[in-house]
């Protein structure tokens, strides 16, 4: 027996926070936590309930097939785990692992409701009276609705999750939830079950306009099974049906996403009628990724008394969720809470809440009182509550982060404060926007899951999560919605837009880029398996509209959606054509099903794919590359689609078009010029062609537009725009306004993969890649990512003449190391570090006065500027200038070029950030 081998964390499927799994035979995961130097998995023992053993050999201990029989009923289960090495020595036994079956083998139970509502989408109160005159040994509930369902047992809510069981594709899917309930049981036979139900994503009105449209249903419904299993053996299912009580006359008035809840404390609920059965033909089934919690609360950071004599409260961090309010108040007092994210004249801006009303109402009945919505979450940071009794204090309000409860696995830190904001903004964005499905934004009239963000985000939401559930799930939607148009990924899942529109760029890629996210960062080859129809579809749907020329052309596209210089009310309208983001996208999502088929098996599949992103390949080169290495459109998204999804391969087009994104680059002045597409593109495409000064600038840039911008202006998220907030505080007059959108955060993978320069050269990380850029400008970045090869930490940092690297591995990893001064090493499981000499760092290149010329040669505008700052300076500059314009950029260089000042260069690159600047706000 081996003690210093230590198995840690044992898990089922991917769910760490319960031990209800929805199959039979779930995947096994483990990571030895400890081990000696030089040690490996050999051998595994897994021994199930104590008594049963089955030994697997080899390395594997992610996702690994369940070695017993199916389970086949809903006892609990423990899952032990030993490993041993090629001695043979086993360590210790692993902490047992609870697992319980949630799955119901024949769903029966009907969905009901108010049998003769007086409204749309009226929130309902139901009830049922039941005995157990005989020991109860196991109860469990399996709870399922069209709507958002809270269940109390004699009294108790029986679990902690909110706005359950969440929002799916509900013409196709609905989940259940899965609880013991033995506890609330307790010894008394009588028992009273409870049901408050509000119409949720179910009932909600969708679309854009003054009025949106129910596409689900006008009224909630529940449907539950309660199972008990009793000590002499017998069992009894106790289930909805039309003899439980329902009444519409009680305590929530009303209640919607969008709108928010309206709570009357002074009715009491009403004689219940027999429910009504309303919904049939989608059976529930259990529940595979973390439930939506309650999972932080925040203190106010200020509470002022306005002139109107409201309150207004600031939590110092724009989140989402809802308040809950401590009160005590004479009966028939309103308290109305209202919602925003930001501040506009001193008052709440609440004109980007379009039709979302995000208002809370609760009327009192004297006496005290802790309020808190059930059906509804806003996004905030700041509220403000009229009709408070007296003066509100800290202590009598919290703001209740809600999201799904996924497990947090990457952190990062720098020693540039800006851009460890930006890290947390996004983490915040991520995490207000992880709320049952993966949404674009949490406050207003939509709240949808806009395929184009999370396809682009993907990367960085596995990093920063395990949101391998969540994910998962939502890609069962997808590939539902995309089976009803012919294989074509509708803008948002579930569809509730209902736009009858062809493929779409970058949006329906999710398809393909989101299942290859899930099978590389947490090696399930599972997912593949799932989605592989769902992938090969959108491919097939693209290729049904695409010319003879191999190019995807001539399509209603969104394109580079937000370019900083689209005009506020056309935000499609960007540097790059659609047709180029089109046709490479068309190629990625081939080459990305190519590989999916090989790693499959399917061979076939794997070369016809391969030849249609060849062909991709080739037409894309012709059609948009020059014989100079240009892009036909001269504009950074252009280049970095090229360059990151590996349609250039040739290395010295590669290095032209790298050379050409750099100049580019310096033609904005180091402002970002990229909408959704091309912004998480970006710094991979200039590091990768040899331009980390160029990145560096960029990543650190604080003007509009950049990164750091917003975290100068007070942001504590993401904003939808780059400018959602003008410098001079104004909200961006554009319709659409948001300051929570996760998209332009997807750089915060890239601090990951390439600042740090942690990355996974291998599914589930066995084999890490760590190969970092110290940038100028930071002294130190470092991260630490827990994967499912166990916790990665590594970073640089700069001291006098020297770097310092470090790099901790897992004991199931190996890792490739590659420094920045050339040296390439190969390292196992251990603590590792390096120094270097700054001397042996190749200098990054210093931007020239000449690529200046190259880049605005062609811009009037730009020239102009240039050669206004040069003739300020020294008439003789803007001479060398203009005979360099003049010449053929092949011919030799006058004398003299190189001889201006460096610090010219700073200062033509501020006359071009303003007029970059001035461009946008035309």
């Amino acid at each position: 027996m081996s003690t210093a081998v230590h198995v840690g964390t044992v898990a089922a499927e991917h769910r760490h926070d319960s031990p209800f799994i929805a199959t039979n035979r779930p995947r096994l995961s483990w990571i030895v936590a400890a081990a000696p130097a030089g040690w490996s998995q050999m051998t595994a023992e897994v021994r199930l309930d104590g008594e049963r053993v089955a030994s697997l050999r080899g390395a594997d201990h992610t996702l690994v097939q369940w070695p017993f029989a199916p389970l086949s009923d809903d006892r609990t289960h423990a899952v032990e785990v030993r490993v041993a090495d090629a001695s043979g020595s086993f360590s210790e036994w692993s902490d047992p692992l609870e697992l319980r079956l949630a799955s119901v083998v024949a769903w029966s139970a009907p969905f009901i409701g108010l049998d003769s509502p007086d409204r749309p989408a009226q929130p309902v109160l139901l009830s049922h009276a039941f005995r157990t005159d005989r020991q109860v040994v196991s109860a469990l509930a399996h709870v399922s609705a069209f709507g958002i369902a809270e269940v109390a047992i004699n009294g108790s809510v029986i679990d902690d999750s909110v706005l359950g069981p969440g929002w799916t594709s509900y013409d196709n899917r609905v989940l259940h939830d899965t609880v013991d309930v033995l506890a609330p049981l307790g010894a008394n036979p009588s028992h009273t079950i409870e049901v408050r139900l509000t119409g949720g994503w179910f009932t909600e009105e969708y679309g854009f306009g003054p009025t949106g449209a129910r596409v689900y249903g006008e009224q909630p419904s529940v449907a539950i099974e309660l199972h008990l299993r009793y000590a002499d053996g017998g069992s009894e299912v106790i289930r909805t049906d039309p003899t439980w009580s329902a009444t519409g006359d009680w305590q929530i008035v009303a209640s919607g996403i969008y709108a928010g809840e309206t709570v009357d404390l002074r009715r009491r609920p009403g004689a219940g009628t027999p429910a009504r059965i309303l919904q049939s033909g989608v059976v529930p089934e259990a529940r595979t990724l973390e439930p939506v919690r309650r999972i932080e609360e925040v203190v106010p950071v200020a509470i002022e008394r306005m002139p109107s004599g409201t309150h207004r409260l600031d939590f110092g961090q724009n989140l989402v969720g809802r308040l809950r309010l401590s009160v005590d108040g004479p009966a028939d007092t309103e308290i109305v809470v209202r919602h925003a994210e930001v501040l506009e004249d001193d008052e709440l801006g609440t004109r980007p809440l379009r039709r979302a009303a995000a208002t809370d109402r609760f009327v009192l009945n004297g006496g005290p009182h802790v309020l808190e919505p059930m059906g509804t979450f806003h996004g905030f940071r700041y509220a403000e509550i009229s009709g408070w009794p007296g003066e509100l204090g800290l202590d009598s309000v919290r703001a209740l982060v809600l999201h799904n409860d996924m497990r947090r696995t990457g952190w990062f830190e720098s020693s540039n404060e800006l851009l460890n904001r930006l890290h947390e903004n996004v983490v915040w964005s991520m995490r207000g926007n992880f709320l049952s499905v993966p949404t674009d934004c949490p406050q207003r009239d939509e709240r949808m899951g806009w395929t184009g963000d999370v396809q682009v985000f993907a990367p960085t939401a596995a990093t920063l999560y395990d949101s391998r559930a969540f994910l998962g799930n939502w890609l069962s939607d997808l590939a539902f919605e995309q089976g009803k148009r012919d294989g074509v990924v509708p803008f948002v899942v579930p569809d509730v837009l209902r736009y009858p529109v062809g493929p779409t760029a970058a949006w329906g890629d999710a398809a393909t880029v989101v299942p290859s996210v899930l099978a590389e960062r947490f090696g399930d080859e599972g997912v593949l398996r799932d989605q592989f129809d769902s992938m090969r579809a959108w491919v097939d749907s693209i290729l049904a509209v695409v010319g003879a020329d191999g190019l995807w052309e001539g399509h209603i596209q969104l394109g580079d959606w937000l370019d900083p210089e689209a005009p506020p009310d056309n935000p499609g309208a960007a540097k790059v054509p659609s047709d180029i983001v089109a046709t490479a996208h068309l190629f990625r999502s081939a080459d990305l099903v190519a590989r999916a088929a090989d790693r499959l098996g399917r061979d076939d599949l794997a070369a016809e794919y391969a030849q249609i992103a060849e062909r991709t390949r080739s037409a894309f080169l012709a059609t948009y590359v020059t014989p100079a290495g240009r892009m036909t459109a001269d504009a950074p998204t252009a280049y970095a689609l090229a360059l990151s999804f590996g349609i250039a391969t040739d290395p010295v087009q590669r290095e032209q078009l790298g050379d050409r994104l750099a100049q580019v680059s310096r033609r904005h002045a180091f402002h970002i010029a990229t909408g959704f597409v091309g912004t998480p593109l970006l710094l991979d495409a200039l590091i990768d062609t040899g331009h980390a000064d160029i990145a560096g600038r960029l990543l650190l840039q604080t003007g509009l537009p950049s990164w750091l911008y917003p975290v100068t202006m007070g942001a504590t998220t993401v904003w939808e725009r780059w400018d959602s907030m003008l410098p001079d505080g104004s909200i961006n007059p554009g319709e659409m306004t948001s300051f929570n959108h996760y998209a332009f955060g997807a750089v915060v993978d890239w601090l990951y993969r390439r600042l740090v320069g942690i990355a996974p050269a291998s599914p589930a990380y066995r084999r890490i890649r760590f190969a970092p850029t110290p940038l100028q400008g930071l002294d130190r970045a470092g991260a630490t990512v827990d994967t499912p090869s166990g916790r990665v930490m590594g970073g640089w940092e700069r001291e006098v003449d020297t770097l310092r690297f470090h790099l901790t591995v897992p004991v199931h990893a190996t890792a490739e190391v590659v420094l920045p001064d050339g040296r390439c090493l190969g390292v196992g499981a251990g603590s590792h570090s390096w120094i270097i000499s700054l001397a042996t760092v190749p200098p990054a290149p210093h931007p020239s006065i000449e690529s200046s010329f190259r880049d605005i040669a062609d811009d009037p505008e730009a020239l102009a500027a240039v050669l206004g700052v040069l003739r300020a300076h020294d008439p003789a500059y803007e001479a060398l200038v203009r005979r360099r314009i003049d010449w053929n950029v092949t011919d030799p260089l006058p004398a003299g070029l190189f001889d201006m000042p460096p610090q010219l260069f700073g200062t033509i690159a501020q006359a071009l950030g303003e007029l970059t600047l001035g461009r946008a706000a035309k």
